[in-house]
């Protein structure tokens, strides 16, 4: 008798499990039918060859390619499907295979098609695969136009990101799908977010926090929950999901789902990982406070710790050039024992104070100047707010123009980026101009009040603390062997400069009330102009003294180290 080989596949997981069996209802079924052909033809089964929820759109699927290379080694006289498109839906698969089949010596036989080596068998075995590939393709034609459609109503597209749960519900008997807030997972992520946006987290430390506080994956069915990867944060930190959009074909939609944080906060961490990308985001290995404020005196890079060992055993840290130390530069700048350095930066402190009575005049002087540059925006507030509203209309005209066909999706892509960019930049121009007065009002007290006290405060401080001293009124300290140079952040460096110290003392000087005047016009520094009379902010705004300018565009310390709602200076506790 002659031998034959089955090979039987189904497409979905789904259905090779359905009806919780191993291999759901098809699987059986071919199977029945195959060998009851097979006992037609007179032939014994000496191979079964099962791919369960495997697709046909490609030839790689591992079942199938262990029947090729048996009958290589194991010759027979027949290969037998139930149909078809159970070995492939593309005719160059089904060629391909085919002669595969072919060369072994074996016979493909269909149990549900009269296909053979006539000539009428091949011209119908050519149309049965032509069929299969048509079928095919036009179902993932249909399945991804459902797709855009879902997009196009703000559905989510497959699983739902973690902090968020995907829902079945049923309705008079419909099933209606919709996402909500995992109550375990939602407040970790939206922490998360925070916490990156403030920049004092790289995605290592954040990872390892997240799993110490218990942020673990939605478990599957056969799947468990386990702690997330440093990657696969990279990649939930950068979903727009989470701002209440969809993303769907490379274009944003206005998604169902509730907004788990709100878009400046996302906006802020993609700025931060875009930044970090470029320079390098390293878990450093050898912390100290002052690591992010001190640099070389000689070439400007920035001093790393060393921690060198001697014969005996004893450690010695260091401060190091890292040009020199990478062979960047022609550095020539020796390390220097971290103690020196601290001395060195603790010494700058003692230049910097002010006053205070010159505290106390500048704070009157500048809260009447931040009156009136407030005074000035109201104009720009009304022109941001009108622009904000015409970009939207703008969008949504686009989506509309998208769907009737009449724009290509490409120009949708730049367009939506385009005008995504610019409604953030009006919504980070409307915030400032919102909470500006009262912010930095707030934020110049304290400013004024901690430079009357600079050197104790910073020599009382702990560790912790003298790192955000230092990060909020540095810029950076320049150190070498026998000197060090302090840049101050702009606001404390323009409250010491020149122009606004003179400028105060002499509006201390004027005569008290709302209308003060100057006794000596020729000698009053020029420092503000009067508004416009129509109400359009003066661009000479700009040309006032370095702290006006300072805190008008929120420039007193680096922003990635801002701690949210607090302002110029991080969150500090200062010894008592």
């Amino acid at each position: 008798m002659g031998t034959a080989v089955l090979y039987l596949r189904v497409s979905t997981r789904e259905q090779a499990e359905r009806g919780g069996e191993a291999e759901g209802f098809s699987i059986p079924a071919q199977r029945e039918a195959c060998l009851r052909k097979a006992q037609s033809l007179g032939v014994i089964v000496v191979g079964e060859f099962t791919d369960a929820g495997e697709s046909a759109r490609s030839s790689r699927r591992p079942q199938l390619q262990a029947m090729l290379r048996y009958l290589e080694d194991n010759p027979a006289q027949f290969v037998i499907v139930h149909k078809i498109d159970r070995l492939a839906r593309n005719r160059a698969d089904d060629v391909a295979i085919n002669m595969a089949i072919q060369r072994s010596g074996a016979t493909l036989v269909s149990v549900t098609e009269n296909i053979d080596q006539t000539p009428s068998g091949r011209l119908l075995h050519g149309i049965m695969s032509d069929i299969a590939e048509f079928y095919s393709a036009n179902l993932a034609h249909e399945v991804m136009k459902g797709l855009h459609q879902k997009a196009r109503g703000g559905g989510t597209i497959g699983k739902a990101p973690i902090g968020y749960l995907n829902i079945r519900t049923y309705e008079n008997g419909v099933e209606k799908r919709t996402v909500q807030f995992d109550p375990d997972r939602a407040d970790l992520m939206r922490w998360a977010f925070t916490a990156y946006a403030s920049g004092e987290w790289t995605l290592i430390s954040l990872t390892r926090e997240l799993t110490e506080r218990g942020l673990t994956t939605v478990p599957g069915p056969k799947t468990p929950s386990k702690p997330l990867s440093v990657s696969q944060l990279h990649r939930f930190l950068r979903h727009p999901y989470y701002t209440g959009k969809v993303l769907y074909g490379g274009v944003l939609y206005d998604g169902q789902h509730e907004a788990l944080v709100p878009e400046s906060v996302w906006q802020r961490v993609q700025d931060i990982m875009e930044s970090r990308s470029r320079e390098g985001e390293k878990q450093r290995r050898h912390n100290h406070y002052l690591k992010s404020t001190v640099v070389c005196l000689s070439c400007g890079s920035r001093l790393i710790v060393s921690i060198n060992t001697n014969r005996h055993g004893q450690s010695y840290p260091y401060f190091v050039c890292l040009g020199r130390h990478q062979k960047r530069t022609t550095c020539t700048q020796k390390a220097i024992r971290i103690e020196k350095v601290e001395v060195q930066v603790e010494e700058q402190y003692a230049e910097q104070p002010i006053t205070s009575q010159e505290a106390q005049d500048l704070r009157r002087y500048l809260h009447d100047e931040f009156a009136l540059i407030i005074s000035t925006q109201k104009a720009e507030t009304d022109q941001l707010t009108r622009d904000k509203q015409r970009l939207e209309h703008e969008q949504l005209k686009l989506l509309q123009s998208h769907y009737a066909d009449a724009i290509p999706l490409e120009l949708l892509k730049k367009e939506q980026t385009r005008i995504s960019n610019q409604l953030s930049a009006i919504e980070r121009r409307l915030t400032r101009n919102e909470n500006q007065l009262s912010t930095l009002s707030a934020n110049l007290d304290r400013a004024l009040s901690f430079l009357t006290d600079l050197q104790e405060t910073y020599r009382r401080a702990d560790e912790r603390t003298r790192r955000q001293l230092n990060q909020a009124y540095w810029e950076h300290v320049s150190v070498g062997d026998d000197d060090a140079l302090g840049q101050p952040q702009p606001l404390y460096a323009a409250l010491r400069a020149p122009e606004i110290r003179t400028a105060s003392r002499f509006y201390a000087r004027s005569a008290p009330g709302p209308s003060r005047t100057y006794r000596d016009a020729q000698t009053r520094p020029r420092t503000r102009k009067r508004a416009p009379q129509n109400g359009t902010p003066d661009a000479s705004l700009d040309q006032m003294h370095p702290f006006l300018i300072a805190a008008r565009h929120a420039g007193g310390v680096k922003e990635t180290q801002l701690a949210e709602g607090v302002g110029f200076e991080p969150t500090m506790t200062l010894p008592p």
